[in-house]
C-alpha cells in the first residue's frame, strides 16, 4: 500500500519518534508503515487521517484503478 504519510509528517517538522507519540504507536512502526512494509488497522489509519485532517483515501493508496499515487 502506498502512502503519503512521510510527505506529511515532514510538512510538520515531526520525526517518527513525534508522530509516533501521537498515535500511540513506536516509532518503528511509523518507520514500517511509510516504507510499506506494514499496512495500518483500520483504527491506526483513522487516527492518522484525524491527526492530519485528512481522510483515510488522502494519506493511503491501495494502487488500484481509483488510486491517485
Amino acid at each position: 500500500m502506498q502512502n503519503r504519510l512521510r510527505v506529511l509528517r515532514a510538512e510538520r517538522g515531526w520525526s517518527q519518534a513525534e508522530l509516533g507519540g501521537r498515535i500511540g504507536v513506536s516509532r518503528q512502526a511509523v518507520n514500517a508503515i511509510e516504507t510499506g512494509k506494514h499496512d495500518p488497522s483500520l483504527p491506526l489509519a483513522f487516527r492518522l487521517a484525524r491527526l492530519f485532517g485528512a481522510s483515510i483515501e488522502e494519506i493511503f493508496n491501495d494502487g488500484g484503478e481509483n488510486g491517485r499515487d
